[in-house]
């Protein structure tokens, strides 16, 4: 009796350690919430269990365990379908088991009896109808409730779960008060739904050369490896930032193992958990990779991402603007209107993209005889203004794919315009340019039917266009004056080749002005004699060295012979 009272304890000593380990450990106690928490409620938890207990920080013994511990009860809970199966069965997996709760706990959640019907011997399934009920919304109690770039969802706010207080905050992507962030509580029950995170693009060397440097957008990107612990909590805040700031933004996720060589030269390996980086224009001129550390929620980032927007786009004061001298020959300018006190983030968006084939300003402004603001001014290449937008749009995304089309369809008007502005500005050049002298029109040009001849000499293409813009102002000029004066005077303004005339310099100086780079040289053909100016060639010194000659107050001397050209 004694030996099978002895086998019985041991049979139940050995059995003891299978049944514990077949206990799920309560994802809600790990977390230390109510099993009606909102997914809100579950993030904020597990958030600040993951900071406390995470192995960099945390050193003591056990904190690896706990860790990997509450990852896993928020993999459980974070997951609608896991959860609901954890609810019904005490598995994520959705199997019945006997560990799910403890038969002695009302707060219990899987478990049979088995006996006749009704009583202690009846064989039934149970669960927390009130808990869950609780879940679904259909208790009086106070939940949270979000939705993540779901157009269908039942959330409160107008741009998903960081839906602004009204349409032009959200196209402005400006301050929303109390419920920016997208999580707001009100005394009756809201669903705690949660969208799944969108994928994240995989980026690698490639992508990351031809997409994200120096092209314009801002980028979120999520560094990690296949051990980060807490991947799938990051992915789930990055998600949701990209989706509240979709078209301002992108988000990637670089896989440090298999881009050992992007992320070792960007600087940007794990260090256990995963890290997170915007491709940032804050600084302008060319982007950069500035690392967040802030706290890892979504209104946090979010508020880091739009920090690091570009900002191309100068403020400017309307009372002391100057329309006149806004636009630029090359490029449009555009402006924005709006009655925000900061460049609003479409605007930010559209200057980083369109940074090198537009010049932004934007200003704010209460009142300027356009019907609707905000209100988006153009400026074409030759000054002309025109209203190319007033009014908002839905959201972010799609104000800026419009606005964008609007630009792309001004710029090229602009083009036109600017096409034309150049060719009437050719034929105003033809006929101003001073023509170069070669035997086929030098009769024409310095014969003896021209009384005095000026012939910038040049032997470099920087001292021909020196020479050329000086000759062509000053024969303006000169031709002014004669006009006005009724002079009989004719003067003939020309450039010559010196590197490829030299027999023609030898008809004035027997070394041919070999030492010099540049001269001016006035010539009377039918006197056979010439002046030469070798001084500064400035306007100011070749019009008076011009005036002097026609007023008889520089000396000429006779040519070494007639001017030819070989």
């Amino acid at each position: 009796m004694k030996i099978h009272f002895m086998v019985i304890i041991i049979l139940f000593a050995s059995l003891s350690p299978f049944t514990e380990g077949a206990k799920t450990i309560d994802p809600y106690k790990v977390l230390g919430v109510e099993r009606n928490a909102s997914q809100r409620e579950i993030q904020k938890a597990f958030h600040k269990l993951s900071l406390q207990y995470h192995p960099d920080k945390n050193k003591n013994k056990g904190a690896q365990e706990k860790f990997a511990e509450i990852n896993n009860a928020y993999e459980i809970l974070s997951d609608e379908e896991k959860r609901k199966n954890y609810d019904l069965y005490g598995d994520e997996k959705g199997s019945p088991g006997f560990g799910g709760g403890d038969p002695t706990d009302h707060g219990g959640y899987t478990y049979f009896r088995s006996g006749g019907h009704g009583g202690q011997g009846s064989s039934r399934f149970t669960f927390r109808p009130d808990e869950w009920q609780n879940m679904g919304g259909q208790s009086n109690s106070k939940s949270f409730s979000f939705s993540f770039g779901n157009p269908n969802s039942h959330s409160s706010f107008g741009f998903g779960s960081f839906g602004l207080n009204d349409i032009f905050s959200n196209l402005f992507g400006g301050d929303s008060g109390a419920h920016f962030g997208g999580f707001g509580s009100s005394g009756g029950s809201q669903s705690g739904s949660r969208t799944s995170p969108k994928s994240i693009r995989a980026v690698n060397s490639q992508v990351f050369n031809k997409e994200i440097t120096d092209r314009g957008m801002t980028w979120l990107l999520l560094s990690h490896s296949p051990t980060s612990t807490g991947s799938q909590y990051y992915e789930s805040i990055i998600s949701q930032v990209a989706s509240s700031l979709e078209g301002a933004l992108k988000v990637g996720s670089i896989n440090c193992e298999t881009e050992q060589s992007l992320c070792k030269d960007l600087g940007i390996y794990p260090r256990g958990s995963p890290r997170v980086f915007v491709y940032s224009y804050r600084a302008g001129g060319s982007g950069s990779l500035v690392e967040y550390t802030g706290d890892l929620d979504a209104k946090s980032l979010k508020t880091f991402c739009q920090d690091h927007l570009p900002r191309y786009s100068k403020r400017v004061d309307l009372h002391r603007f100057d329309f006149s001298t806004a636009y630029d020959e090359r490029l449009p300018t555009v402006m924005l209107l709006s009655a925000k006190k900061d460049t609003p983030v479409i605007w930010r968006a559209l200057s980083g993209l369109y940074r090198k084939r537009f010049i932004f300003y934007d200003v704010e402004v209460r009142e300027l005889g356009v019907d609707v603001l905000p209100a988006v001014i153009g400026l074409l290449s030759d000054g002309e203004k025109r209203i190319l937008r007033t009014g908002i749009v839905k959201d972010l995304k799609s104000g800026i794919e419009d606005l964008s089309n609007l630009l792309d369809s001004f710029e090229k008007k602009n083009m036109k315009v600017a096409s034309s502005r150049a060719k009437r500005k050719e034929g105003e050049s033809q006929s101003n340019r001073v023509p170069l002298i070669s035997g086929s029109n030098f009769d024409s040009l310095c014969g003896e039917s021209i009384p005095v001849c000026i012939i910038g000499i040049f032997k470099s293409y920087k001292s021909r266009e020196k020479l050329e813009s000086i000759l062509s102002t000053v024969s303006q000029k000169s031709l002014s004056r004669q006009q006005a004066r009724g002079s009989g005077h004719s003067i003939s303004y020309t450039l010559l080749d010196g590197t490829k005339h030299p027999a023609f310099l030898n008809s004035f100086d027997r070394y041919g002005f070999k030492s010099l780079d540049s001269l001016l040289v006035a010539y009377k053909p039918r006197k056979a004699k010439y002046a030469a100016f070798t001084g500064e060639m400035t306007a100011e010194e070749i019009e008076r060295f011009i005036s002097s000659v026609l007023n008889g107050d520089v000396q000429f001397n006779k040519t070494r012979q007639k001017p030819t050209f070989k």
